[in-house]
């Protein structure tokens, strides 16, 4: 073992120019190796020797010898585990050294918290089995070695028989998948438009595949450069009902996408960094998970040539970059369901990965324009006089707001009495060749006496129900209590708990929910019992569709605490929190369009998604006109319905630069129509940060001036 025995068989050749071997590869070498010794017999030979490890590859190649042709040498070696090998074996935060060996894992702690003290020191148990190759893809079984299973139990006791399907769709892209073969798991149920069988596509493909069959491993190498762009042989690999795993070797340092969170730089740092991914109502941070969900990255190889990675899951989720260059996601339910797209161009690889989840919306002319909004506006009059005022300066001005402040105690589908001439007005705008926009939220109080959207969502079945009852999910967001006096100079916590309504949450999955959901809509355009009072919007605004909530849960707490705190939580800014942190209780139960019953846990960053598309029917069933949707949760297809804005930045230089990046990082999603809060949403802008916002803001593609009440 750790050696390489070269020996003369026969030699009846008289050598005349003294051949000698300047360099080997040896290939099949699963570590780096450190250092060599060449022997000759027992004496050891001095050689400068270089020597370089191709880990892709596993390949060694040496360089500096002189091996003369006839002559019997062993040459001996050490390997090592680089640090930049190691896979985290017990990536949550209270790692120890008792627990790592009860994995079976190796510890060694190092001067650097990032790099993991607990690792893999063995192969993944799974291995390949009933290999069918056809012209179309492969399929096959995948194993657990009992022998050789890890510690698990309960939800985290790794599959014994999984499924593994692999589907050439195009030349230039395929899909991987892997899931329970025995037991029906949840599946994201986004619609993708892929052809209606795999194409025999032979040497025109832009990629080879290649399986290791034992321990298992994915390969996938650009023909006509060789670059292996995807190599999962790695330790890490498990399947069990609530943690999911798998690594990559990565082909560069040139990672691009996932999200929504705030990144400092447009390309990755790989220097072990992790990003957690699960929608929820946090401002942009660092580290912190946001508003979306993108489970899409784009790689640049060395040689230029780009290639993207979508993961179809919609759980919660991490991703580690690691230094070796790699990757690992860790997922907690669902299945492992790739898409990989060879480009080589990255306009190519967006343009194909638009092709299977739908191309961005087109947005109207006139949403091109500058944009004014703020939280906050006191009354009709003061959005007239703001009007007034921007014509008067000579200020382009094409499209107007009204945050939640024009509903009567916030509560959708209502007219505020300080807000009585808001129809007027719109018309007048409107008059003069510009547009409005309206918000609306998802959340529907359940504290009216005289409600028809709640009365009706009842009668249609529209609400969030916990598991196996009639009983709603009730929380709380916006909507204040009818017939009470707010004392706003309370904590923001302290109202919400004194004076907020229950709040319940549309299922917008059932075709039920999208015809209430367009009833609704359509009335505040047309209020046939008081034509009026009509709002004749353009576009439609749809926040807090994460979805948020002001309470952790629900009114009366959650009631499944393995799901809200899963066996692994991943690196999410609410850690310590659980899932239903500022959310719902992800035992809700939800229905999907056929009547299959799923699980908030399963569903929850699919909650802004399945909202847009039919809010984006409602308002041209209303309008008769293209109109324009813009939405704060993403999920991978949420652009062919909606723009998105990044949310609710500060006004900090930081933020400006950042905005560069966040759309940049769209457009790679597929969500075009996008931009950031000009000037910022929190604190108060310099006049010269404001200045420069408002030069950069006119080249976003959403241009909207937007902050939040008390700032200017």
């Amino acid at each position: 073992q750790n050696s390489l025995l070269i020996s003369v068989a026969v030699n009846n050749y008289r050598d005349p120019n003294l051949l000698r071997f300047e360099e080997l590869r040896i290939l099949g070498v699963t570590r780096e190796i450190t250092s060599i010794t060449v022997y000759q017999g027992d004496v050891v030979q001095q050689y400068p020797l270089k020597i370089s490890y191709d880990a892709t590859k596993k390949v060694v190649h040496i360089t500096g010898l002189q091996l003369e042709l006839g002559k019997s040498y062993t040459l001996k070696w050490q390997q090592h585990l680089s640090v930049n090998e190691r896979f985290n074996c017990y990536p949550s935060p209270d790692a120890t050294k008792e627990k790592c060996e009860q994995l079976g894992c190796a510890w060694e702690e190092t001067s650097n918290p990032d790099i993991p003290s607990c690792y893999y020191s063995s192969a993944t148990p799974y291995f390949l089995d009933n290999l069918h190759y056809s012209t179309g893809g492969v399929t096959a079984d995948l194993t657990l070695d009992s022998a050789r299973s890890r510690a698990g139990e309960g939800p985290t006791a790794p599959i014994s028989t999984l499924r593994l399907e692999v589907k050439y769709h195009l030349k230039n892209m395929l899909q991987f998948k892997i899931y329970d073969s025995q037991h029906p798991r949840y599946e994201v149920p986004v619609p993708l438009n892929l052809p209606s069988s795999p194409v025999n596509l032979g040497q025109d493909r832009l990629y080879e595949l290649g399986l290791q069959i034992k321990p298992f491993g994915i390969r996938i190498q650009r023909r006509g450069t060789g670059t292996v762009i995807w190599d999962s042989a790695l330790p890490t690999f498990t399947f069990s009902d609530m943690f999911i795993q798998i690594s990559t070797r990565l082909p560069s340092q040139y990672i691009y996408g996932f999200g929504e969170a705030e990144h400092p730089t447009f390309r990755h740092d790989l220097n072990w960094h992790t990003w957690g991914m699960f929608t929820r109502d946090q401002p942009p941070g660092y580290k912190l998970n946001s508003y979306g969900y993108q489970p899409f990255y784009m790689a640049l190889e060395e040689d230029g040539n780009a290639h993207g990675v979508l993961l179809l899951n919609s759980n919660a989720m991490d991703v580690t970059f690691q230094p070796t260059p790699a990757l690992t996601y860790r997922t907690t339910g669902g299945i492992l369901d790739f898409y990989v797209f060879l480009g080589p161009t990255p306009e190519m690889v967006v343009q194909q990965y638009t092709e299977l989840v739908g191309r961005p919306v087109m947005p109207p002319y006139w949403s091109l324009g500058f944009q004014l909004c703020r939280y906050g506006y006191a009354n009709d009059s003061e959005i007239s006089q703001l009007v007034d005022d921007m014509k008067a300066a000579g200020i382009p001005h094409d499209v107007q707001y009204s945050d939640i402040d024009y509903m009567e105690r916030q509560v959708d589908f209502t007219l505020s009495t300080h807000f009585t001439g808001l129809p007027a007005l719109i018309n007048r705008i409107k008059g003069d060749g510009m547009r409005f926009i309206i918000i609306l939220d998802p959340a529907i109080s359940g504290n009216e006496t005289n409600y028809p959207a709640f009365s009706r969502g009842l009668e249609k079945d529209v609400f969030i129900k916990r598991p196996n009852s009639n009983e709603i999910l009730y929380s709380k967001v916006w909507s204040f209590l009818p017939n009470v006096q707010v004392n706003e100079s309370l904590p923001h916590e302290t109202q919400i708990e004194l004076y907020a309504a229950h709040a319940a949450f549309p299922d917008f999955f059932r075709n039920s929910t999208a015809e209430w959901w367009k009833r609704e809509i359509l009335d505040v355009y047309n209020n046939p019992t008081n034509p009026e009072r009509s709002l004749k919007f353009d576009g439609l605004w749809i926040d807090m569709n994460e979805p948020a909530s002001f309470l952790n849960g629900a009114v009366d707490g959650c009631r499944n605490d393995l799901l809200n705190n899963p066996p692994y939580m991943p690196a999410l800014g609410s850690r310590s929190e659980g899932l239903s942190y500022k959310s719902l209780c992800t035992e809700g139960q939800q229905y999907l369009p056929d009547g299959t019953p799923v699980r908030h846990y399963d569903v929850h960053n699919l909650y802004g998604w399945s909202q847009t598309k039919p809010t984006l029917e409602a308002l041209q069933n209303a309008t008769r006109e293209r109109g324009i949707v813009v939405t704060r949760s993403t999920y991978p297809s949420s652009g062919r319905w909606a723009g998105h804005w990044l949310g609710d930045n500060t006004a900090a230089w930081d933020q400006l630069t950042k905005s560069v990046i966040g759309m940049m990082e769209f457009s790679l999603f597929g969500i075009s129509y996008t931009g950031a809060d000009i000037c910022g949403f929190f604190q108060d802008s310099e006049y010269e940060l404001c200045l420069r916002w408002m030069q950069l803001g006119a080249f976003y593609p959403y241009s909207r001036n937007h902050n939040t009440k008390g700032t200017r």
